[in-house]
């Protein structure tokens, strides 16, 4: 039997007891701009969370779920921490789109994550906006 038979079948059995399978979106939370470039298995490895899916052709979508600090010389020093998104991948079963859009939908209204935390990178763009506005 090949893989992607094996992962069809397992992610279809525990779509059958669930409406929506919560996951992580990759192991870690986000690095920042720029910082794995230089490292593709890096690169590669946060991908890991996303290849049943794809092996199992089931749609998913990726929300927020917090901000975690980074951990930096700054960070350490006391000075402003720079937010970085740690997201939560939420999967349905085949052509269940349309459910699993209002999953996220609900989940993005009532966790109430982007009125938490700004990210620097959206700070610096909302400023961005102001300057040319």
């Amino acid at each position: 039997m090949q893989v992607r038979t094996l992962v069809q079948r397992e992610m279809s059995e525990a779509l059958l007891r669930y409406d929506v399978l919560v996951c992580p979106a990759a192991p870690t939370a986000a690095y920042k701009l720029g910082e794995k470039l230089s490292d593709p298995l890096a690169m590669y490895k946060g991908d890991l969370m996303t290849i049943n899916l794809n092996l199992a052709g089931l749609p998913a979508v990726v929300v927020p779920c917090g901000y975690t600090a980074a951990e930096d010389a700054a960070a350490a020093a006391g000075s402003q921490q720079q937010q970085l998104p740690v997201g939560l991948q939420m999967v349905g079963p085949m052509f269940g789109e349309q459910q699993l859009l209002r999953v996220a939908h609900v989940f993005e209204q009532t966790a109430a994550v982007a009125a938490k935390a700004q990210p620097q990178v959206l700070a610096a763009h909302a400023k961005e906006q102001l300057v040319t506005a």
